[in-house]
């Protein structure tokens, strides 16, 4: 063991971190504002064709105002399946059907409705710091037991937990914005 593997460690560790902000920036893109986005749509599944697919491989999706989108099926014939996938998601959406395109009015929140997606988003927000953690937990128990196996120095260890911890703090500080932003749009705070 020497530096190149303590490197290639970090270098996991970023890799990993990375990945988990870029699942709560994907996960908190879910959450309903009151502005039109597609993203609001990512989760939902149709069943179409003997499975279940995602919406945006059956139809084209589009903002024509900011409290709309539509769908246009690419295949008409799942324009009911489609309407009812989005109607049954958790959404709270009422789409209407003219048999050509999907129309998907996206109503004002509510003050109880945002503060509840807030804690919603914050729950989501914990969730994406506790995974950073954890990631920063698998690193040091390797770097203790190189350590331990005199496979690295103590200052080798020293130096490598303190670079895992400011790739730890600088992520959990990327999730605490992604959750303030998404506050901000919710509560206009």
């Amino acid at each position: 063991m020497d530096a190149s593997d303590v490197n290639g460690l970090k270098a996991e560790v970023k890799k990993r971190m990375d990945g988990q902000i870029e699942f709560v920036r994907k996960e908190l893109a879910g959450v309903r504002t009151g502005r039109a986005s597609t993203d609001m749509l990512t989760g939902v599944v149709v069943e179409a064709y003997g499975s279940k697919m995602p919406l945006n491989q059956l139809a084209s999706l589009s903002i024509p105002e900011p409290a709309l989108i539509v769908a246009q099926p690419f295949d008409p014939s799942t324009m009911a399946a489609i309407e009812r996938a989005v109607r049954l998601s958790d959404l709270g959406l009422n789409p209407a059907s003219d048999g050509k395109v999907l129309r998907i009015p996206i109503p004002s929140l509510t003050e109880e409705r945002r503060k509840e997606l807030s804690r919603h988003v914050h729950k989501m927000a914990e969730e994406g710091r506790n995974h950073v953690r954890v990631v920063r937990r698998e690193a040091n128990d390797k770097l203790k037991k190189l350590l331990k196996e005199h496979k690295i120095s103590e200052d080798d260890e020293k130096r490598a937990l303190d670079d895992v911890q400011k790739v730890t703090d600088a992520h959990i500080k990327m999730i605490d914005d992604l959750q303030h932003k998404k506050d901000q749009e919710l509560l206009g705070k």
